[in-house]
């Protein structure tokens, strides 16, 4: 991995503030990619790859990251700056809705990472469910929301996602077959273990 052309995509997404990873959320997903050595990542949510390109070097030697993103124009500067960072041949994206592409996917995975749209991470979950591994690890990005999703917050504005986002905290505490713990690093990390 070229670290040097990753910390210029990572200049280059905050000056045009394209959301992404912060450090200490990615400090706190670094002790967890260390301690599994993921042979298998989806991510939902590329945007422009910085955070595709920074699990790279947490995989197993024949390891692979699958992510999904809708948006053409991200696609396009995704699969740059994965060249640029010299991954290209550990990363597989999926250009599409999430919605509709998780449903036809059938593989497993070591770790599941999803930071895209907040309204349908409930239904994100649902699908990560069903494709994680026994052990495996669930990864929410922005869980808390800029605090909203903790507050009495109920403008309409940003509605739809914090619903979500409430929805999907509610689910991971339900959900017998999780263990999860919720960081407040970040806009919030919630880390849901697959239990054997």
């Amino acid at each position: 991995m070229n670290k040097l052309e990753l910390e210029k995509i990572k200049q280059e997404a905050l000056q045009k503030n394209i959301p992404i990873l912060m450090d200490d959320t990615l400090e706190a997903i670094d002790k967890i990619l260390l301690e599994i050595k993921p042979k298998r990542i989806l991510e939902i949510g590329t945007a422009v790859a910085y955070s595709t390109i920074c699990f790279c070097k947490y995989l197993e030697i024949e390891g692979m990251i699958d992510t999904i993103e809708r948006d053409e124009i991200r696609v396009k500067e995704a699969k740059i700056n994965i060249k640029r960072a010299e991954v290209e041949k550990r990363v597989n994206i999926i250009q599409g809705d999430a919605v509709e592409v998780l449903p036809k996917m059938n593989n497993k995975y070591d770790v599941i990472f999803i930071d895209a749209a907040k309204g349908k991470y409930p239904l994100f979950l649902s699908e990560a469910i069903r494709m994680i591994k026994e052990n495996g690890i669930i990864i929410a990005d922005n869980i808390l929301y800029k605090g909203y999703v903790m507050g009495d917050y109920n403008k309409h504005k940003q509605r739809t996602a914090v619903r979500g986002l409430r929805k999907y905290i509610e689910d991971i505490k339900q959900n017998l077959s999780l263990d999860t713990e919720i960081l407040e690093v970040g806009d919030g990390l919630a880390i849901s273990r697959m239990k054997r």
